[in-house]
């Protein structure tokens, strides 16, 4: 029979893996939509720059939130696993 340690850490590895599948599914959908946004923006000349900028600056901030999003969570996993690696 296992212990519960063990079939804790095996549960984490699972969530980690499912949690890392969806984030990269998530980042490549938010990548084609840059690229979407950036061909359209190249097709609209009455947008004026300003305003491209700031849509730039939206992109540059939410692709430095996920990245942040993605450590923090990777941190956690890590955590908990050391957790349980130290009650064995």
């Amino acid at each position: 029979m296992m212990d519960a340690g063990k079939i804790a850490k095996q549960t984490i590895n699972f969530q980690k893996k499912i949690f890392d599948n969806v984030f990269q599914s998530m980042g490549t959908i938010q990548d084609q939509t840059e690229e979407m946004t950036f061909a359209f923006l190249k097709q609209m000349p009455w947008i004026p720059e300003q305003g491209q900028q700031g849509i730039k600056d939206a992109i540059k901030s939410y692709k430095k939130n996920r990245e942040d999003f993605k450590k923090a969570v990777d941190d956690s996993f890590e955590k908990m696993e050391e957790l349980f690696e130290s009650k064995q």
